[in-house]
């Protein structure tokens, strides 16, 4: 580690000869794989990208040239090259430093991502912007063939090849993976870069037997057969100068190349290809594997999990997809890209004629399902809470608003750890409780996970069932396909004065906390249609109310309780627990939970400072408080 010893910001990558930057590169992947094996994140693009990253710092003036990396989970090298490598042991833990690119921690870090797409559109307005003002420097987008097949993409080079006179290079690092192996027709288009050797014979032996006339024709057949093969045609049609495609760990060839193209003038477009797991052998021939890490041993590689004690959701999900599957024919699966991460392997094993990965393409998984469903299909799609926002207008114009028949699975509701506010699912409850015609519901265990989707299943609209990352709490699983009645709770603990109505994974914290307070805990199942006989129920019989959510208070289901009670006339003393109105950094979870007051403690804090140990409220206190932490 002689040389990466010495590196703490990129100007000290410019100052070293030339020829120590290969040796540095190999401390660089050699640093990476200790590092995040120690840490667990993001492995396998990591390593595919270790000689882009020296290359890009090497050549450009950065910070003063911006560098935006798409999605950013590929980011570790420039973390380390530009000042973080001594923090780099606090990967991804609380007041740790990122595993994605976070403008507040670095200014080399031009711009926040860790959504796919983004990177082209924010490097054309940087771009832009450095035009407007006069100033001469570079804006570079390093974008994955993965994410280049998602239409906010294509509306960039759209957008920017019309502009002729800006300094932008879009990157496409191609190593023919995004998390899942990336799907589509485009995909199948930039993977036959080999085609350009067939031309170039067929080429060379035209010229030496074909007469003058027959020459001319094929060359004119060439040219048409190569622009539906070659990735150029495509990319110059958008006003781009096409370069590639280049062998993205080979420096001297990324170097000279990237030392050209910043001498030219207009939107630039570089084809790299690359390897992911690229110097390690076990993630080169997993790269799904090693994608997302725990700790692991380098010599050893990742050892095959042992079944956990508990189920997680994913796999509740999972398997109630594969039964549903089995039970209804019309039953059709859809995944933005997200096969691994929303447990659909075993479905595509068993019903390929009904699994469809559309990519990353949330917006088009949406309204896909909306035209299934218009023909009699049962599309469920699969989707991360997070990621549903980037579909949202597709949920409210094409789906519940002609009320379509669309079941969606919400994973990772909630806070969901080391990934950080950017994977959070915070905000479904209040985005989804606003749409006309939308079943919401909150999955407190797994068994009830299971029921909520055959509920929401055979509701005949759009139903949202959302469930948190990782494991359950251990309830036993029925095997049936049964349903819950629609928009009823059900009490889980009877106590006095204080009722506790918690929805989804806060119910089990709830009941702990009842318990200690003797406190009644409703578990509410829906936020909507919300239980409203049930609401009035507790507060007939109750001197305080607390709504307890894994989710933002404003516009969620304390909210939803509110609204109720105003509705009703009902003037009852109404704490809400929930996230607070700021995004939450990355951390343990579970230590997370507890710095918003999500625990059990922290649930029965919040009420006793409330309302007191005995649930005796002082007469002049306000009869509405929000607890957000």
């Amino acid at each position: 580690m002689n040389l990466l010893e010495k590196i703490d910001s990129p100007a000290d990558v410019r100052a070293l000869p030339y020829h120590q930057l290969t040796p540095l590169a190999h401390e660089l992947r050699a640093y990476l794989l200790d590092s995040v094996s120690k840490t667990g994140g993001h492995l396998s693009s990591n390593l595919g990208t270790v000689e882009l990253t020296v290359a890009l710092h090497y050549v450009f003036n950065t910070p003063e040239d911006r560098i935006v990396w798409d999605v950013g989970h590929q980011t570790y090298s420039h973390k380390i090259l530009t000042g973080r490598r001594n923090r780099m042991h606090t990967l991804r833990q609380l007041d740790g430093i990122s595993g994605f690119p976070k403008r507040d921690e670095s200014e080399y870090d031009t711009f926040g991502t860790a959504h796919s797409s983004t990177s082209i559109s924010a490097a054309l307005g940087m771009a832009q912007a450095a035009k407007i003002k006069g100033e001469s420097r570079h804006a570079i987008a390093v974008i994955g063939d993965g994410s280049m097949t998602a239409g906010m993409a294509f509306e960039a080079l759209n957008n920017a090849g019309v502009q002729d006179d800006i300094n932008l290079l879009v990157i496409l690092n191609d190593n023919d993976m995004s998390i899942s192996p990336p799907v589509g027709a485009l995909n199948r288009y930039l993977a036959r870069l080999m085609s350009g050797q067939f031309y170039a014979a067929a080429k060379n032996v035209g010229k030496s037997v074909l007469p003058g006339p027959v020459l001319e024709l094929a060359k004119r057949l060439e040219e048409h057969a190569k622009g539906m093969v070659v990735p150029a045609t495509m990319f110059e049609e958008f006003g781009f100068n096409y370069i590639g495609p280049i062998d993205g760990h080979d420096l001297d060839s990324l170097i000279p190349t990237l030392q050209n193209i910043k001498q030219l003038k207009g939107p630039q477009f570089l084809h790299v290809v690359t390897k992911k797991g690229q110097g390690y052998k076990l993630a080169e021939a997993e790269p799904v594997l090693y994608h997302g890490t725990g700790k692991f041993n380098p010599a050893e590689g990742i050892k095959p999990a042992t079944a956990p004690a508990k189920m997680t959701y994913t796999e509740v999900f999972g398997n109630w997809l594969c039964d549903m599957a089995a039970f209804d024919n019309k039953l059709v699966g859809i995944t933005p890209a997200m096969r691994e991460g929303s447990g659909m392997v075993r479905f595509e094993q068993e019903y390929p004629d009904r699994y469809f990965d559309v990519g990353i393409a949330e917006q088009h998984a949406v309204t896909f399902g909306a035209g299934l469903a218009c023909e009699g299909m049962k599309p469920v799609v699969a989707i991360y809470s997070t990621f549903l926002q980037r579909g949202y207008d597709q949920l409210v114009h094409d789906v519940a608003l002609q009320n379509l028949d669309v079941t969606f699975a919400l994973d990772r509701a909630g806070l969901v750890g080391a990934d950080g506010a950017t994977h959070a699912g915070n905000y479904d409850l209040a985005y989804l409780r606003c749409i006309p015609n939308m079943v919401i519901m909150a999955a407190s265990d797994e068994n009830e996970c299971r029921q909520m989707l055959t509920t929401g299943y055979r509701y005949p609209g759009p139903a949202a069932i959302r469930y948190p990352r990782g494991a359950g709490i251990g309830a036993a699983m029925q095997q049936e396909l049964t349903t819950i009645p629609m928009g009823k709770g059900e009490i889980k603990r009877q106590g006095a004065s204080i009722a506790i109505l918690a929805f989804g994974s806060m119910v089990a914290p709830s009941v702990t906390a009842g318990a200690s307070l003797g406190a009644t805990v409703a578990n509410m199942r829906f936020v909507k249609p919300l239980d409203v006989e049930l609401v009035k129920q507790l507060a007939a019989s109750h001197d305080y109310l607390v709504t307890v959510e894994e989710g933002a208070i404003m516009g969620g289901a304390g909210a939803a309780v509110a609204e109720a009670l105003a509705a009703e006339g009902i003037v009852k003393p109404l704490l809400m627990i929930g996230l607070p109105d700021k995004f939450i950094d990355h951390g343990d979870p579970v230590k997370l939970l507890s710095s918003v007051g999500l625990d059990a403690a922290g649930i029965t804090a919040s009420i006793k400072q409330r309302f007191g140990n005995a649930g005796n409220a002082g007469g002049d206190e306000p009869r509405l408080v929000v607890n957000n932490g």
